[in-house]
């Protein structure tokens, strides 16, 4: 009997061990969960029910996220930002093409498609594995740390990055996120991924559950702890320079020591609110996801629908909002908005 339970990593692993004695590895569907031990299916029409909604909500945010971006892109280009601030228009294409993949990663999904032959593994691997959303959400995170070391460089060392930081290195840093991204995806989802009875899987059998838990480990740590902490020490080691050249600017300044204190403050502020901004952000969109994991690694047995769709509809809704952070933060780029919203010229 083929049983459709709910989506667990873990509890893949477990099936793996009771059949890896049968013809037929245990398998995790796209969708759920799958025990493959004979020829009748049961499927769980609340299941069913559930990756409807589930699939539609991402329809829909893909949507949203594709309208915000290409509105922000259209402000960088229409003010002339994309060529002065070149990562972080990156930036938007990044979660501009994410949004985009989600839109038809998820219209396929709900289209229940059968898959056969080369085409039908290929659409499993690239979309219906989330293999190009990811693409894109992984480079849009590689992204964000390459704009913070940039920050970081022209304000804690401006003579070393005036010097030495080339166009070149910027254009580096642009084309990286996409082709890292799908390494990575390539690396963590070409071994698992497979067509069984025309339905895209992740095979996770007993022969490489460990491989599956070291890649989960070392997802959480590359894509969340390091990244985290790199937000965090450069952007409160910008805050502290920019503290230490106020102050010498306003004892040098006799003049007019107020005015430096004010721009001083805004500099300030503007600093701390991206770093609060970003950091916290990232930390709320990305921890639930993490923490649902961690508990289903512990409790096998405890999984629950809700949670996972909520956790991974949280992590996408962050590629709608992502645009934002960072976009809105220069003038030129505002001006163009706000004269779209009131229809001014």
């Amino acid at each position: 009997m083929l049983q459709r339970t709910k989506r667990s990593y873990f509890t893949v692993l477990q099936t793996s061990k009771m059949t890896e004695d049968s013809s037929l590895p245990a398998v995790m569907t796209t969708t759920g969960m799958t025990q493959i031990t004979g020829g009748s299916t049961v499927t769980s029409s609340s299941s069913r029910g559930a990756e409807f909604y589930f699939y539609s909500a991402l329809v829909v945010i893909g949507v949203v996220g594709m309208a915000t971006n290409a509105l922000i892109l259209y402000a960088m280009v229409a003010s002339k930002q994309h060529k002065k601030q070149v990562l972080i228009f990156n930036q938007n294409v990044l979660d501009l093409f994410s949004s985009f993949s989600m839109v038809v990663t998820n219209s396929l999904k709900l289209c229940d498609i059968y898959l056969t032959g080369s085409v039908g593994y290929w659409l499993c691997v690239l979309l219906l594995n989330d293999c190009l959303v990811w693409c894109g959400t992984n480079g849009s995170v590689t992204n964000l740390v390459f704009i913070t070391f940039e920050r970081y460089l022209k304000v804690v060392h401006p003579v070393w990055s005036k010097n030495k930081l080339s166009n070149w290195m910027i254009y580096l840093a642009v084309a990286f996120p996409w082709t890292g991204g799908g390494i990575v995806n390539a690396i963590a989802l070409l071994p698992i991924s497979g067509v069984v009875d025309g339905t895209c899987y992740l095979l996770v059998t007993a022969d490489n559950e460990t491989y599956v838990i070291i890649m989960i480990v070392t997802w959480f740590l590359a894509a969340y702890a390091i990244v985290l902490a790199i937000f965090i020490i450069c952007y409160w080691r910008i805050l502290i320079v920019i503290r230490r050249q106020a102050r010498v600017m306003a004892a040098h300044n006799t003049a007019g020591p107020t005015t430096v204190q004010t721009t001083f403050n805004q500099m300030q502020s503007n600093i701390v609110k991206t770093m609060i901004l970003v950091s916290a952000l990232y930390a709320i969109s990305w921890l639930p996801m993490y923490i649902y994991l961690s508990y289903e690694i512990l409790n096998p047995s405890s999984t629950s629908y809700g949670a996972y769709y909520a956790t991974m509809s949280i992590v996408f809704l962050y590629v709608c909002t992502n645009p934002f952070i960072y976009a809105t933060k220069f003038d030129p780029v505002k001006e163009v908005l706000l004269q779209l919203i009131t229809c001014k010229k």
